[in-house]
């Protein structure tokens, strides 16, 4: 193996479009108000060309900061992003192929002491342009106290590394890496007391779970990493999990020659809570990280991704920051067999204890009739282990039991791993069988004449297909192999010759043609016939087109867009091809009659431009022009089923860059409806069908590329897969409420979208679906939106808090959901919440604003028609970031909950009842409470509060007490980085429950609550990316409670429908 140590460039996938913005993340504009002298605004000035210039050298290896802006005020997180001129193409490339092996291992920093921010990046000073400014913008973000045990300086200087400098200026973190990969090492001292408090801070931080993440850059490196190469990479690489900003084109957009890096990492580290980016998932490999090439995948011929997997080195490349610490996960202690022994026994005695309680539970039931509830169900898909990068599945009866098994093809392993299913949703264990290398794509058949189903796979690496032929117990033979054209892509069988034999039908990526094995009926095939297609094939379907009863080819060319149609002649020859235009890079075609009229149709999904298209078929072998649906993004594969049982063909296609597959039902006439979503696991290739629970509805089954699972969605009958559905919103969603808007009685939604500064309405319809959104401009950065009816019409108006424009926004509903143009009231600077309530007992809604940027709480008292008096203000502790309305003393007013971020209290005002209220009184919370809320948790009848402790991961509970005071916080486990809580009852008990949206996480937790105040350990369930607010309501109208939630990193509300077992 070849061992490099690679000049990485600053190169990464981000977030969606890049766009952040976030409780603590401060503008240009926010920058000049919040930082006092002497260090001014002016000195920061706006780069208008996006452009820097760096010296030759400097441009081969640092990343361009460039343009800090991006046209809605919203700052980009360089260090995920490099833009690659032609000249910075020649020079990256003069650098990967420059191969350095004398680069010396990164020591003597942990030698220095352990400084305060401003002591440590002191001899940068002459360095780094305006360090002391920045230095003193990261102690001023970083609270009190940090997350995670660290110090102020040693959180503050993760904070530092994150921030991008203004203008032409190099960054920190882009000076730092430049160093950090230069040969001479004399030139890393000065960064040696920094790196001593930066590197210390990260490795106090706990290793993320061993997963896979991204970068990438706008070139094709794939020459210069080989599989088996060793690789280093000696900067901090900032990585991420998500990869939907590929169809952005601000970043590495649908394209143009793209290569990702899909790194295994072990000891990555998540450093959201330190970082100036405090919505971005933002994952941080230390310098040293080491790596070996696992294989190269290229799924378009200007796509290329690399796949990495990081292994502890022997030497050591980075020393420890100081004694004891770790840099790579500890090694778990093996259990001893008398302490296993010990635990067997006491789940033992759980399970009788479990069966005395549950006959005594029958005994009981005998008695007396409990209240009915049920158990919510919001069920995502259950994944089984694959070997690496599962890329293609297929479905039969491998074992002649009548249920449905799966076969799965393992890209980078040269098997394919079978699971067989248990009947009941549930699979085995896989068993696994040698194929070529490289095996991209997997189908069945019967090719001996046995009735039992035999195996073909397409091997890319060695331009071969394997046959393995199942015997009589069920078990496969071992491969025979036949040679394809070049780089095969995908496999399909059809009986092209009309002797009763099963051929195959190969796709042959590199040279462009269709290879035709005839079967010989024995488990054997004749040499292969090929027939030119377009330009790199990838896909094979086969259907009779133009009637004659002899099967046809359909061959998707993701070059040219377009689609090849090969006639059959019956003779397992074919007539020469005849192309139809399709959407952008076609990636995978199947068959289907579409409109009823028996005919076989076309549908091809379609990569670069996230759509799936319908060819309507005329019966004589010609198609009608394409009619295109958008799907999630970079659609990789396309297969049909009915899944809402009206005997119509719907269509499922799994979207590889947003992880989700897109259902799509048919209505009969060759028309589509708009796409529902539904999450699967990371990096989704391939999807099917099959009834695998054998209740006789169509379900859905995933292959996960990039985390080496198949996931299994059972499907409902209905159309609907017992999962979220997702839905595009504006620009960074941060907030939703519910109302019905339109006067129909159905459940309607209101997003603020802080990266567009708009609301979006989605009214609801009867099923739970909701219409595409319509939006409405706002002020700028609108964090918080309600509602109420501000002018006494009955009908829902809006409210939202601007935080950039220091204003609330009044948008007055018309009733029929739509909604008039904002007017805006002055309130404190940076309003970041708003609530209603009615507080001096005029009976017209007055608002209540969390103004965060000058820790006050602002007053608007309604006048009855629509427009609000000037704001009182009350002081509040440090941030307030929410603020809801309850009667927590009983006297029939109106008071207030103030959650305070920056000091970790919730603060209750009580009012008076003339619109004033009196001094508040503070308790404690978690860290960084960013939500509260309230309810009657222990049925005393009196209000309750919930807060989302930001900072440790958990929710606090504060019971009232009879002297209208609260009870010191119970604290219960949510997700990483709660940031937003609400309540209601998911199971029918008539008691209240938690639901909180985990924005470090991607989940919600539901909390389930138990008679007397307490909650059940929290169910967890996958959102989108970065889940900012969450709501509830009953959307479909069955009288159960779902589930709202905005997602700020991809632009989305996902809906999570309540199901009662």
């Amino acid at each position: 193996m070849k061992d490099v140590s690679v000049q990485n460039q600053q190169i990464t996938i981000t977030h969606d479009d890049g766009m952040t913005n976030g409780p603590r993340i401060m503008m240009s504009k926010q920058i000049e108000k919040q930082i006092d002298p002497p260090y001014k605004f002016d000195k920061l000035k706006s780069n208008s060309n996006g452009e820097e210039k760096f010296d030759q050298k400097q441009v081969a290896l640092a990343a361009e900061d460039g343009d800090n802006t991006n046209g809605n005020c919203l700052p980009k997180n360089l260090r995920l992003v490099q833009s690659v001129d032609l000249e910075q193409k020649r020079k990256i490339t003069d650098a990967v192929d420059d191969i350095k092996n004398d680069l010396s291992p990164i020591v003597e920093y942990a030698k220095e002491p352990l400084l305060p921010l401003a002591e440590a990046c002191a001899p940068l000073d002459s360095i780094i342009h305006d360090l002391p400014f920045y230095v003193h913008l990261a102690l001023d973000e970083t609270p009190i106290q940090p997350p995670d045990g660290l110090t102020i300086d040693e959180s503050a200087a993760i904070r530092l590394y994150t921030i991008e400098w203004e203008g032409t200026n190099r960054s920190l973190y882009s000076m730092l890496n430049y160093t950090l990969k230069n040969a001479d090492r004399k030139d890393l001292r000065p960064y040696f007391k920094y790196l001593k408090l930066f590197v210390t801070a990260l490795v106090k931080l706990p290793c993320v779970p061993p997963q896979t993440v991204w970068r990438g850059v706008n070139i094709d490196l794939s020459a210069d990493f080989p599989p088996g190469t060793l690789v280093t990479w000696w900067g901090f690489s900032s990585c991420t999990c998500a990869l939907t900003v590929l169809e952005n084109d601000t970043y590495l957009g649908n394209s143009g020659e793209r290569t990702l890096f899909s790194v295994e990492a072990i000891n990555g580290r998540t450093v959201r809570a330190h970082s100036h980016f405090v919505t971005e998932d933002e994952i941080l490999l230390l310098p040293g990280t080491y790596m070996e090439v696992q294989s190269q995948f290229s799924p378009a011929p200007d796509l290329h991704i690399i796949h990495l997997k990081q292994i502890q080195p022997v030497e050591t490349l980075l020393e420890l920051p100081f004694e004891g610490a770790h840099l790579y996960p500890p090694e778990k202690k093996k259990v001893p067999w008398y302490k296993k022994r010990r635990i067997i026994c006491e789940l033992s005695l759980l399970v009788i204890l479990c069966l005395i309680g549950i006959s005594v539970g029958l005994v009981l039931g005998t008695r007396r009739s409990l209240p009915s509830t049920c158990t919510p169900r919001f069920l995502t898909g259950v994944k089984y282990a694959t070997a690496r990068y599962p890329i293609s599945v297929t479905t039969a009866d491998f074992n002649g039991d009548h249920r449905t098994d799966l076969v799965v093809a393992n890209y980078d392993d040269p098997i394919v791993s079978m699971f067989l299913g248990n009947g009941d949703g549930t699979f085995q264990t896989q068993i696994t069988y040698a194929t070529g290398p490289f095996p991209i794509s997997v189908t069945t058949g019967d090719f001996n004449g046995d009735k039992r189903t035999d195996l073909a796979v397409a091997n890319s690496g060695d331009n071969t297909v394997s046959i393995l032929l199942s015997d009589a117990d069920q078990i496969f033979q071992s491969q025979l192999t036949y040679t394809t054209g070049s780089s095969p892509y995908f496999v399909t069988v059809g009986d092209f010759n009309g002797d009763k034999r099963t051929d195959l039908a190969v796709a042959n990526s590199r040279d462009n043609t269709v290879s035709i094995l005839l079967g010989n009926g024995d488990g054997t095939f004749q040499i292969q016939i090929t027939y030119g297609t377009g330009r790199f094939p990838i896909s094979v379907t086969t259907g009779d087109f133009n009637g004659d009863n002899k099967p046809d080819l359909a061959v998707a060319n993701s070059v040219e867009s377009t689609v090849s149609i090969l006639l059959g002649n019956g003779d397992g020859t074919f007539q020469s091809q005849v192309e139809y235009n399709t959407g952008n890079s076609p990636h995978s075609v199947t068959t289907a009659d579409f409109n009823g009229d028996q005919r076989t149709d076309l549908a091809v999904a379609h990569y670069g431009d996230s759509t799936v298209s319908i060819l309507l078929a005329n019966g004589n072998g010609t198609f009608q022009s394409e009619v295109t649906y958008g799907t999630g993004y970079y659609p990789y594969c396309v297969t049909t089923g009915d899944f809402n049982s009206d005997n119509k063909t719907d269509l499922a296609v799994a979207n590889f860059g947003d992880n989700t597959v897109s259902i799509l039902l048919a209505d009969g006439d060759g028309i589509f409806q708009s796409q529902v979503k539904y999450t699967t696991g990371n990096s989704p290739y391939c999807v099917t069908t099959g009834d695998f629970n054998g209740d006789h509805r169509t379900d859905l089954t995933v292959v996960n590329s990039a985390e080496n699972t198949v996931g299994i969605l059972l499907g409902n009958g209905n159309g609907i897969f017992r999962s979220q559905i997702t839905y595009s919103t504006g620009i960074s969603p941060v907030f939703v409420t519910t109302s019905d808007f339109n006067g129909d009685n159905k459940i309607d939604l209101a997003v603020s979208n802080a990266g567009g500064s708009t609301v979006s309405i989605m009214l609801g319809n009867r099923n739970g679906i909701l219409q595409e959104q319509v939006n409405y401009s706002t002020g700028a950065l609108p964090y918080c939106v309600t509602t109420g009816d501000f002018n006494g019409d009955n009908r829902r108006d809006l409210a939202v808090a601007n935080s950039w424009d220091t204003t609330v926004g009044i948008l007055l509903g018309n009733g029929d959901g739509t909604f008039q143009s904002q007017v805006t009231y002055d309130t404190g600077k940076y309003p970041y919440a708003v609530t209603t309530g009615d507080f001096n007992g005029d009976t017209t809604t007055d608002l209540a604003v969390a103004n965060s940027g000058g820790n006050t709480i602002g007053i608007l008292l309604g006048n009855g028609d629509g427009t609000f008096q000037s704001q009182i203000t009350y002081a509040t502790g440090n941030s307030p970031y929410s603020v809801t309305t309850s009667d927590f003393n009983g006297d029939h007013i109106t008071d207030l909950a103030v959650g305070n971020f920056g000091d970790s209290a919730i603060e209750i005002f009580l009012g008076i009842g003339n619109g004033t209220f009196q001094s508040q009184r503070t308790y404690g919370t978690g860290r960084f409470p960013f939500s509260v809320t309230t309810g009657d948790f222990n049925g005393d009848h009196r209000s309750d509060l919930a807060v989302a402790n930001f900072g440790d991961g958990t929710v606090g509970i504060l019971f009232g007490n009879d002297d209208r005071t609260f009870q010191s916080q119970v604290t219960y486990d949510t997700g990483k980085a709660p940031i937003s809580v609400a309540t209601a009852d998911f199971n029918g008990d008539h008691r209240t429950d938690l639901v909180v949206a985990n924005s470090g996480e991607n989940t919600v937790s539901i909390l389930l609550g138990n008679k007397y105040g307490t909650f059940r350990t929290q169910v967890k369930y996958p959102t989108g990316n970065s889940p900012y607010s969450v709501t509830t309501g009953d959307f479909n109208g069955d009288n159960g409670t779902d589930i709202a939630v905005v997602n700020y990193g991809d632009n989305t509300v996902v809906i999570f429908l309540g199901v009662c077992d």
